[in-house]
């Protein structure tokens, strides 16, 4: 039998066939000892083949079909690598608060990086708008500008007051989708805003350290109404860079990307050789400041996290 896996919660999966038949399913034990390092061979949107168990309604997950994609972090377990938080994906939007929690540059950046090195369309959510003063709204429009200069789609929401919810629709209509962010950021919600009749379980954000609480503890994949698919993940404290060498990292970074040929060396890491077009454009402010931080800072530690 065949099946999409539209549920994970680290040990079962469940696992949907085209005639809409659901079955928990686990891994055989072989698919652990196959190279695959990352602490979840199978990921929701992975297509996969399994057999029932004798005179039960579970199966055995026995093979993974190939992945056009997947979006990959390194995980914080540090018995295994990675962590795929979703596969075979159309696009990805990263949900982004600048308070409540803050979502920082670095991180937006790492995100970015991420899909672009994974070939998949990325976008920002910018959520929480009705928290906004006139100087957050300012902060808003910068980031925006930053992000959209670049060619990434970005939406302001707010998830609470339903603000601007038909755009993000539209953008969700007949594809398969990720959403991604930290803990508190609102995905929960703004799911809920986008497809009510799911009524996910949403949770307030701790006062005690202003961080959000794991609303959400497995990755999901829910069917939209008007076409396409969701896929809410656990929220992220941190994002960390894995299966990218720092001499290609500059093919992640559009601005750096659309200038990297005309440097002086074919060579160049765009950090202090002479004749780089890179901090030739990063001097003429061509580049934004943070963007090229978030470079070097990928560059020097794969490991940075925010």
């Amino acid at each position: 039998m065949q099946g999409l896996v539209i549920k994970s919660t680290g040990s079962w999966y469940s696992v949907k066939t085209e005639a809409g038949e659901r079955y928990d399913c686990r891994i055989k034990g072989k698919f652990r000892i196959k190279g695959i390092q990352t602490t979840n061979p199978i990921a929701v949107g992975d297509r996969v083949d399994f057999e029932l168990e004798p005179d039960l309604q579970t199966g055995i997950i026995t093979r993974l079909h190939e992945r056009k994609n997947y979006i990959i972090r390194k995980s914080i377990n540090l018995s295994k690598q990675a962590q795929i938080l979703a596969a075979n994906l159309d696009q990805a939007f990263l949900i982004v608060t600048l308070a409540s929690p803050r979502t920082s540059l670095g991180f937006i950046d790492r995100f970015l990086v991420t899909a672009e090195a994974y070939d998949i369309p990325a976008g920002l959510i910018f959520n929480k708008l009705d928290l906004f003063c006139d100087e957050g709204l300012e902060v808003l429009a910068e980031y925006r500008t930053i992000y959209e200069n670049l060619g990434y789609i970005c939406f302001d929401v707010s998830a609470l007051k339903h603000t601007n919810i038909e755009p993000v629709k539209e953008a969700l209509k007949n594809k398969t989708t990720l959403f991604s962010g930290h803990s508190g950021v609102g995905k929960s919600s703004l799911i809920n805003a986008i497809c009510p009749e799911l009524q996910l379980r949403t949770t307030e954000i701790s006062e005690w350290h202003d961080k959000g609480m794991h609303t959400t503890t497995f990755a999901e994949m829910f069917e939209l109404p008007f076409g396409g698919h969701l896929i809410d993940t656990p929220g992220i404290r941190e994002l960390g860079i894995i299966d990218i060498e720092p001499q290609e990292l500059g093919h992640f970074f559009p601005e750096i990307r659309s200038r990297m040929n005309d440097c002086k060396f074919h060579n160049c890491r765009h950090i202090n050789e002479p004749g780089c077009a890179v901090l030739k454009a990063v001097q003429n402010g061509e580049i934004e400041p943070s963007r090229y931080e978030s470079y070097l800072s990928i560059y020097h530690n794969q490991d940075t996290r925010a």
